[in-house]
């Protein structure tokens, strides 16, 4: 079942966190330290975000599986972009030991639909070139590049 984040889910979205961390710090250690992205507090305000809704996937005894953290973005009045409604995703992650499981896509699938019922024109999100699973698993589910971030280390 996929549901919004509440408060009683914080401690294991921290974890999930740290795993996302690690991930990347093990692929980039030059720029990822060990940790979280957020804080408990940080969550409990996010909770609180209507413009930053955090989806779970919750198994039958309600204990989170993954999550999707999103972005409700619009860029009004901008000089060059458009105002269209864009819902990205922040980051989303399926606990290391449930993976392969189709959680990811339950929770892919969900942001989908949270972005059309809010009447977004897309959905993105970034993806590190360090994490090769994650780009195979949104390439499966239809995303095509939109802009290709690039670096050179001085």
């Amino acid at each position: 079942m996929i549901r919004l984040a509440v408060e009683k889910d914080i401690p294991k979205m921290l974890d999930l966190l740290s795993q996302v961390c690690l991930v990347h710090h093990r692929g980039r250690p030059d720029i990822f330290k060990i940790g979280t992205k957020y804080s408990s507090k940080d969550l409990k305000v996010l909770l609180a975000d209507k413009e930053r809704p955090i989806l779970v996937a919750v198994d039958e005894n309600d204990s989170v599986m993954g999550y999707c953290f999103c972005v409700f973005q619009q860029h009004e009045d901008n000089s060059v972009l458009t105002d269209i409604k864009t819902l990205y995703i922040d980051d989303l992650c399926v606990d290391e030991n449930l993976r392969g499981k189709h959680i990811g896509k339950q929770l892919y699938q969900a942001a989908v639909k949270l972005a059309k019922e809010n009447g977004c024109y897309n959905l993105t999100l970034n993806v590190w070139s360090c994490n090769p699973s994650a780009l195979r698993f949104y390439e499966s589910m239809g995303l095509k590049p939109q802009k290709i971030g690039m670096e050179m280390i001085l």
